[in-house]
């Protein structure tokens, strides 16, 4: 047992004795120390009233079990937090989401700092966050205050630290908020040797130089009326951490629990937490992890949303959205930054849209959401949070009289169904429409490549006489590729080896009976259907599911009704999220599927895509069809592209990071199944190995260093030889496949 301290026995005591301890503010170290005066507080470590320990099951015993991770599981309802103010903002649910980025310049160059953040506060941020590596950062960070001050602009500015805790005291004195990484505020060592702690109490004992390191910063942070962040980031957890939680979502949770019990032991709650990751998986559960451990501590603060190095583009708004946007769905989150590798200024609108998106779900404020929220009929909510296990349908199985092989219509990693129509099939326009559904050919057929559409859906076939059309059609259907159309345009236009959609309440009806030439079935559900009707999808035994919710239903709660059925009956049927969209912007439409599928799928539930655009035709099938994969991708369930994690760039970036990121890209963004991390500095560079095959990592002015995982394989490269050398590093290892090679291999193997 760890060694605890007369103050800490006290106070637990009184926390055993008083069930009013954990509700609200009302907390059971503000209960016995928020009345002593300054110099009473703990000034060591072994007096702070730490945390009880999780590995010892002494958190469970004297807390109880986690129970919730948000408000409320069936109604969307803000997380209740408190105010942290941040010179003249507010973070927490009775204000709006605060909506922030980060400068790109070098802090040293205070100029062309005060101009970026001017840009950035006409543009509709809140606040800015600037890197400070030193001394000389910190003091051009008060210049750079005194400066908007004087130009009229009062945005707060928050110091990035690292490595720093002196010079996050400097830096105080100017800036409104500090942002401390508790993987190497104190444990700087960007090592990944593996400790050994025989007990907890030597895990324990180790607390003492955090104290040392971070009482300073609480104590001024306090005295100035400073705003923090305690920010946990997946790519630099401390070495300590991870010889003892993992690379782990608790991990993360646990290294912010231990600085934020500091900030605690001196009274003082002025902030915030974040658990960012590149991995939005990883990202998703982390935040979880940690609502739920602060409803049962009994403590109300803000959190601060982010993915980690998202990319750029359409991918980088994806993966943001898919990450932010579930959290945000469940009522988590208080501030909000999009991480792009882009100028800062081009994130404020997907910024925005998240906070306007979740804005618009709110139950309370919203009546029409509300309405939606409370139509979704009863349902028990069993999902687990604290772990990720993805719901994988049974694929279909081929028949030995079936003409088809219909195991072939979907991807067991997810799959993606283009939309299409009847004049894409023409003869002129098919071997157009073949490209874009990502197929290959040779001689004029098609054949499927990595990222084809797995199936294709239309809601009209041409007609039995169009001879060219149907051609097309076929021969899609002989290299594995299914075609969905509604039963009632089977029975006046029929189709051979067709799959037939039905509602499932026709379905019931007609006991799955399939019109002429159809091969299989299909049954969409739209949420409206009682327990029991959906539970008949088990005899129906059809080839997928797809799941098109009813507009007047929350998405959302439907959704999670529909596989909290599915699962309580058994039925391993593919399920497909049906998407209509009438969006005609490409960002929107990514950050609108990462918010309402993304949310859904980063729980397990979901087996694929089917993107349907209402209305007026604003995208391509190859624009959609890529977008689906690039979904599936970001929520890690089919990798049909190199995935890029690559930072958003800040004063610390030691190359040109958009430029450099586009020359990794082209040179290499042909290798699915390959990651490749593209870091700025060393701050995160190393720990984001850990979700990376190779990396690109600057290290000093104009040198990289190249990584395979975690490993330093090559050091200070001059830049304008690393990419080659990168290219050079992925042959090594045997995951290079050159473009014009592959598609060679391909064609002869069709012709063989």
């Amino acid at each position: 047992m760890v060694k605890i301290s007369p103050l800490a026995v006290a106070t637990a005591l009184a926390v055993a004795t008083n069930v009013d301890a954990f509700v609200g503010q009302r907390s059971y170290l503000s209960r016995t120390v928020g009345k002593l005066h300054m110099s009473a507080y703990p000034t060591s470590h072994e007096d702070i009233l730490w945390t009880p320990s999780i590995k010892t099951g002494e958190r469970d015993e004297i807390l109880g079990p986690l129970t919730k991770y948000c408000e409320d599981l069936y109604s969307v309802t803000r997380r209740k937090t408190r105010t942290v103010s941040c010179g003249p903002i507010n973070f927490g649910s009775d204000h709006p989401i605060v909506r922030q980025t980060m400068a790109t310049t070098d802090t040293a160059n205070v100029d062309a700092s005060i101009d970026q953040i001017m840009r950035c506060a006409d543009k509709g941020f809140d606040l800015v966050r600037i890197t400070v590596q030193g001394r000389r950062e910190a003091n051009a960070a008060a210049k750079i205050r005194e400066g908007l001050f004087k130009k009229g602009y009062d945005i707060p500015l928050c110091a990035d630290m690292h490595f720093q805790p002196v010079v996050a005291q400097l830096v105080a004195d100017a800036v409104e908020k500090i942002r401390i990484n508790p993987g190497n505020f104190a444990d700087g060592r960007k090592d990944f040797e593996e400790k050994v702690y025989e007990s907890e109490a030597d895990y324990v004992k180790e607390r003492e130089y955090l104290v040392e390191a971070m009482l300073p910063l609480v104590q001024k942070c306090k005295d100035l009326n400073r705003c923090m962040r305690i920010g946990t980031n997946h790519g630099s957890l401390s070495s300590r951490v991870l010889s003892y939680y993992g690379d782990t979502p608790r991990g993360m949770v646990e290294s912010a629990l231990e600085f934020a019990d500091i900030c605690r032991s001196q009274d003082y709650h002025n902030f915030v937490f974040s658990m960012k990751a590149s991995n939005p998986l990883v990202m998703v559960q982390s935040y979880r992890l940690l609502a739920s451990e602060m409803y049962r501590l009994g403590w109300d603060y803000p959190l601060h949303l982010g993915v980690t190095e998202a990319g750029e583009g359409e991918d980088g708004r994806m993966k943001s959205a898919v990450g932010i946007g579930t959290l945000l769905a469940d009522g988590l989150g208080d501030t909000v930054r999009v991480s792009l590798t882009e100028d800062p200024e081009f994130e404020y609108e997907p910024c925005n849209r998240l906070a306007e998106m979740a804005e618009s779900r709110l139950a309370a404020t919203n009546p029409e959401a509300d309405a939606r929220q409370k139509a979704v009929r009863k349902y028990v909510d069993t999902r687990d949070i604290t772990t990720y296990a993805r719901r994988v349908g049974a694929l279909p199985e081929k028949k030995e009289e079936e003409k088809v092989d219909v195991g072939l219509f979907l991807n067991p990693n997810g799959s993606v169904i283009s939309s299409i129509s009847s004049p894409m099939l023409s003869e002129g326009n098919a071997p157009y429409l073949y490209k874009e559904l990502g197929f290959k050919t040779a001689v004029g057929m098609p054949f499927k490549d990595i990222a084809t559409s797995d199936s294709v859906f239309m809601r009209t076939l041409p007609a039995a006489d169009d001879s060219k059309s149907r051609t097309s059609l076929r021969r899609m259907m002989e290299v594995g590729t299914g075609v969905i159309v509604p039963a009632e345009e089977l029975e006046k236009n029929p189709l051979e080896n067709a799959v037939a959609l039905m509602s499932l309440t026709e379905a019931v009806a007609k006991n799955g009976k399939l019109p002429e030439g159809a091969i299989r079935l299909a049954v969409e559900i739209d949420g409206s259907e009682d327990d029991e009707t959906i539970a008949k999808v088990k005899d129906l035994d059809p080839m997928m599911i797809t799941v098109c919710i009813d507009e007047n239903l929350s998405q959302l709660h439907a959704s999670r009704r529909i596989f909290e059925i599915l699962k309580a009956n058994d039925v391993m049927t593919p399920a497909i999220h049906h998407y209509k969209t009438t969006s005609s912007e490409s960002n929107e439409l990514a950050l609108e599927l990462g918010t309402k599928i993304g949310s859904l799928l980063t729980d397990g539930n979901g087996d694929g895509i089917l993107i349907e655009q209402v209305g007026e035709t604003n995208f391509s099938v190859d624009f959609l069809r890529n977008t689906g994969f690039s979904l599936l991708q970001g929520c890690r369930m089919r990798n049909t592209k190199t995935e890029f994690v690559s930072c958003p760039s800040c004063g610390r970036t030691l190359f040109d990071l958009q430029e450099t990121t586009a020359q990794i890209q082209e040179a290499t963004g042909h290798l699915p199944g390959v990651t490749v991390a593209v870091m700025g500095c060393i701050v995160n560079g190393p720990g984001e190995m850990a979700d990376a095959d190779f990396g690109y990592v600057g290290t000093l002015p104009g040198k990289v260093d190249l990584y395979y995982g975690k490993e330093v394989v090559r050091k200070s490269i001059p830049n304008a030889e690393a990419v080659d050398a990168l290219v050079e590093l992925i042959k090594s290892y045997g995951m290079w496949k050159d473009k014009e090679e592959a598609e060679e291999v391909e064609e002869a193997a069709v012709a063989a």
